[in-house]
């Protein structure tokens, strides 16, 4: 089968069958193999993933400590490529040629070797390792802690990068963007990196949750301020299997690190959610984020959280659910949101949550948890649930019509075969709802993902793309949704060069000065993350964790949002949303192509030289 586009023409296999379902996360497992395997799981970061076991040492550098391997096959492959790359000049035409791939005019075609992609292994035949590039680079000896991506582009970080005076931030909406390596310092300057987050001049950390999808537990607890790295923490995930024996045996080093692992009934789910609950000697605090727990998750990727206040704790005798309550009931939405998970564990942090005041929280609470729900409960969770929130809390606007709708995302699941099937027909009446007007109106809708190009001259360059997992064999199934991307730029911030793993959705005026409300969230451009209507619109079914936070004007006494078109250096004055890219967003050309992980890309270098081959 092969279709053209403007951005271009791919060929799979006729066995590729037109599915809405991700890959399956069910099948039996097989033999665990290394990066250059190319063997895997095809995942998204939003959709299941079936995580590697640490390669062994023959199969690396001898030279480079034995990297832990996590996350998706996007992910394994980046992986791959920076442990062994394949520099542009060994090959320009078809560098490290695999898979019988071949050119096919401005596109790629894939050999009938990718049959059944989603059968687990079936059909796929045996890895092939790389020849290495004469001019590959070499590794340095050097000690690190373990991490899932090599090593082989990390540079250190400047002595001045973690903060050691209270950072200077914009505590206005509380939304923050991470430091990334490599960047002007001014563009640092009121992010964040997780050692500052876990510093000791936010708390003096007693125990904490971190809530995650991926985890690399040593570089974890390196992250943690010595006075604090035995201090207790829990980890909520969401393994089965043999990926849930390899993040146990991630935890025998630290007898401190306790497992809560998430019930995910509903097949294809995943426990996505990025939360932090820390628990001081002076208060509690809520840090909702997209980053997993891995240092390429910190490094050169654009990454956002919200940090909330330190809630302090009620006065003896006064601690209750509805005491200490916000006025986005932001108390009990978090209690509910935990309470679904249905973890003994987690009953201790439920109770230390009613103990504390969090009427300062000015942000609504967005959860997807896995079920089917019927009745008032579809508007507990997912896109109905934001839909909700907008009907209830937002103000409308009178030329509503004419704001545009921004969604920006690093993974895409399945659409359907055409906008209606779920796009327009279900998620936009979310994202255009504006108050309780009867009005329905169409606006714009812009989406905001990076094009290949954005990828090759990105800081990481082509393994950035590894983050970005959208494959050939969803995108070729639904053509219809490119016409709608837009280039990832970000120059007021900062981060044009720092692919983003941050996902965002607004409304914004036409000339993109202000915002009827913005959302950060770890949901993805997927039905599994937001739900589906099901059953003629009388039922909803979520299949993941997610979790985001929703700002409105009305919880800030504002109208709207005024648009900040240069967050950086930050002011603690400004008024101004800090949106992580360029307003208006760039349409994308008929040259540009959506970053599609698993095909080829030899034509032209990387930033460090280097073609992308994936395994």
């Amino acid at each position: 089968m092969s279709q053209d586009s403007q951005h271009g023409k791919w060929c799979i296999s006729s066995s590729d069958d037109d599915d809405d379902l991700p890959p399956s996360g069910a099948a039996p497992s097989k033999p665990h193999r290394s990066p250059n395997s190319g063997q895997g799981s095809h995942s998204s970061d939003s959709t299941p993933v079936s995580k590697l076991e640490p390669v062994t040492a023959s199969a690396v550098v001898k030279s480079e400590p034995v990297p832990l391997v996590i996350g998706s096959e996007a992910r394994q492959s980046a992986a791959s490529n920076q442990l062994n790359p394949v520099k542009y000049e060994s090959s320009p035409s078809l560098a490290g040629k695999r898979k019988n791939e071949v050119l096919d005019g401005p596109g790629w075609a894939l050999s009938d070797s990718d049959d059944d992609h989603d059968a687990g292994e079936k059909g796929k035949s045996p890895p092939r390792k790389r020849s290495p590039s004469p001019k590959a680079k070499k590794a340095k000896v050097e000690e690190r802690p373990p991490s899932p991506h090599g090593r082989f582009y990390y540079i250190d970080e400047p002595e001045d990068f973690y903060e050691a005076s209270f950072p200077s931030l914009n505590d206005t909406y509380r939304f923050y963007l991470n430091k990334v390596t490599g960047l002007d310092k001014k563009y640092n300057t009121g992010a964040l990196h997780i050692r500052d987050v876990l510093s000791p001049l936010f708390g003096t950390i007693k125990e904490s949750v971190q809530f995650n999808y991926c985890f690399d537990l040593a570089w974890m607890v390196q992250q943690y301020p010595p006075e604090f790295r035995d201090r207790p923490v829990l980890i909520v995930h969401g393994d089965k299997r043999e990926a849930k024996a390899r993040l146990v045996q991630q935890t025998q080093p630290f007898p401190h690190i306790r497992l809560c692992q998430a019930k995910l009934d509903i097949a294809f789910g995943t426990h996505h959610t990025k939360m932090m609950l820390l628990w001081y000697e002076e208060g509690f605090r809520v840090i909702i984020l997209t980053s997993n727990l891995i240092r390429a998750d910190w490094y050169q990727k654009t990454q956002g959280m919200w940090m909330s206040p330190l809630f302090p704790r009620l006065p003896e005798g006064s601690s209750g659910a509805s005491v200490g309550e916000s006025p986005t009931f932001f108390k009990r939405d978090l209690l509910e949101y935990l309470e679904s998970y249905r973890a003994p564990d987690l009953a201790d942090w439920i109770q230390r949550i009613k103990e504390h005041d969090l009427s300062e929280a000015r942000v609504y609470l967005i959860g997807s948890t896995p079920g089917r729900y019927v009745g008032s409960d579809m508007e507990r969770w997912g896109h109905l649930r934001l839909r909700k929130l907008l009907y209830d809390h937002a103000q409308p606007i009178s030329d509503g019509e004419s704001w545009p709708v921004v969604g920006q995302f690093s993974s895409i699941g399945s659409m359907g075969l055409d906008k209606t099937k779920w796009l327009a027909g279900e998620f936009q009446r979310t994202l255009t709802t504006l108050g309780k007007s009867s009005l329905r109106p169409e606006p714009p809708i812009h989406l905001v993902y990076p094009s290949v190009d954005d990828v090759r001259t990105s800081l990481e360059g082509y393994p950035a793309g590894g983050s970005l997992p959208y494959s050939i064999q969803t995108a070729q199934k639904q053509l219809w949704l490119h016409s709608y991307f837009h280039r990832w730029k970000a120059n007021a911030t900062g981060r044009s060069h720092a692919m983003p793993h941050i996902k965002t959705y607004m409304r914004a005026s036409p000339d993109f000065t202000q915002l009827a409300w913005f959302l950060i969230t770890s949901a993805n451009l997927s039905k599994a993350a937001w739900g589906a209507l099901e059953k003629n619109n009388t039922q909803v079914m979520v299949r993941s964790y997610e979790l985001g936070v929703l700002y409105l004007p009305s919880a800030f006494n504002m109208k709207t949002f005024p648009v900040d078109n240069k967050p950086f250096p930050v002011s603690s004055s400004s008024s101004g949303f800090p949106v992580p890219f360029d307003l208006p967003p760039t349409c994308y050309t008929a040259k540009d192509q959506p970053w599609i992980w698993n095909i080829p890309y030899s034509q032209a270098p990387d930033t460090h030289g280097n073609v992308w081959v994936p395994s």
